[in-house]
């Protein structure tokens, strides 16, 4: 069975091809600066074959067009036709508390995505024009599935994910905790079970998803009981340009004194806070921990909020769990950066934590694997992130089901 795999946003389109025989990915590509200017597509086969060209994409439909015909190209395709293509699986990233699984499209759950627009009106605004375009350009006899980032957290008690504000917003507006990167994090509980050949039943598991985006999940007997991210992907701690919790009064401190409207009080949190904010050089940590290297104090204040921030949401859902058996780092940062890693588990030691220095440095560049001592109370695991095989896997899951 092949899957068509699809991340799509508001002016850009991922995309992975699956042959889910063996799991394995035939090609992958992006569509970039979608009804900009210079847009363009870029294509790479499991063979190494590359392409990349600009091309004029006004809308998600001329994107689908373009993945189309990269798609069954004479040089660079996988396919000699879309037909071979099985089914869609889309990543939405706001299921609101509508959604807790992942479902086959049909109009209602279209209109469902459609009415969450407001929670999150980049991301699934250009979800549901993706979804529109890709029926357009496949057909409707291609079955599309969507995939949540929200629905892996949708287990946790209300006392996780109630704000402290009047009650009557949560039921006018549904104003709440979701929680996101749900399918990482859903990703690497599981594949942590595969490694070791442990339960998710009775482990209590501390997952940090950390990149240019970042959250923390506790899990419990496989089950989210908190996230750091809440109403929206802004909250939590420190991330590449997004500042993280904040005391609210900040907010409307500086929009006083600035002058500013909530659009662009809202820019600066989201685009240019962060690590670039704080450094004043880039959002890249490459790049900050470049500055640091050559004795920036900014870019060294800035390493050290990041670090001492994950280090507090790592001991409260240790308390929130009772303890924890196992701590999991991914994504980008989580991944490959060491000395992030040793300086926030050195800080942890307190907790039981403990890890191997020379296993934490081989630990990079797609490899994974336990990097905590053998005396250590919590296992620490390097777990690569595979978002894109987890939404293969329920679309191939649901289209299955559906015969």
């Amino acid at each position: 069975m092949m899957i068509l795999v699809i991340n799509a946003g508001s002016s850009s389109l991922k995309y992975q091809l699956f042959d889910m025989e063996n799991e394995t990915v035939l090609c992958k590509g992006n569509c970039e600066r979608i009804g900009l200017d210079k847009s363009f597509i870029g294509h790479k086969t499991s063979d190494g074959r590359k392409a990349e060209k600009e091309v004029d994409m006004k809308d998600h439909k001329d994107a689908f067009m373009q993945v189309n015909a990269m798609l069954t190209d004479a040089q660079y395709g996988v396919i000699k036709s879309t037909d071979e293509i099985s089914a869609v699986g889309h990543r939405v990233v706001q299921g609101g508390a509508k959604f807790s699984k992942s479902e086959q499209i049909t109009d209602d759950i279209l209109n469902g995505i459609r009415e969450l627009i407001p929670l999150a009106p980049l991301h699934n605004k250009g979800h549901v024009q993706a979804i529109e375009a890709c029926t357009e350009v496949f057909g409707k006899e291609i079955p599309q599935v969507v995939v949540f980032d929200t629905a892996f957290h949708a287990t946790m008690p209300p006392k996780a994910y109630i704000y402290p504000v009047p009650y009557e917003y949560y039921e006018k507006y549904n104003i709440r905790r979701y929680g996101f990167h749900g399918t990482s994090h859903r990703y690497v509980s599981n594949r942590w079970t595969e490694l070791t050949g442990k339960s998710l039943e009775g482990t209590k598991m501390i997952t940090c998803h950390l990149g240019n985006g970042s959250s923390i999940t506790a899990i419990q007997d496989g089950k989210v009981i908190d996230t750091s991210m809440g109403l929206t992907p802004l909250d939590g701690f420190m991330m590449g340009t997004r500042c993280g919790t904040l005391d609210p009064s900040v907010v409307t401190y500086i929009e006083e004194k600035e002058n500013l409207t909530p659009q662009q009080m809202s820019n600066i949190l989201n685009k240019k806070s962060g690590l670039l904010g704080i450094s004043g050089i880039s959002s890249d940590d490459r790049d900050v921990t470049k500055a640091v290297d050559e004795g920036n104090e900014r870019a060294k204040l800035a390493h050290d909020i990041l670090r001492y921030e994950i280090e507090k949401f790592i001991g409260g859902y240790y308390v929130a769990l009772g303890g924890c058996d196992v701590m999991i780092f991914t994504a980008g940062l989580g991944e490959n950066q060491s000395r992030h890693r040793q300086a926030i588990c050195d800080q942890l030691a307190c907790l039981g934590v403990k890890v191997d220095p020379e296993l934490n440095k081989q630990m990079v560049l797609g490899k994974e694997g336990k990097i905590s001592a053998e005396d250590s109370k919590v296992e620490v695991y390097v777990i690569p992130t595979n978002e894109e095989l987890v939404i293969a896997r329920d679309t191939q899951s649901i289209v299955k089901a559906m015969k």
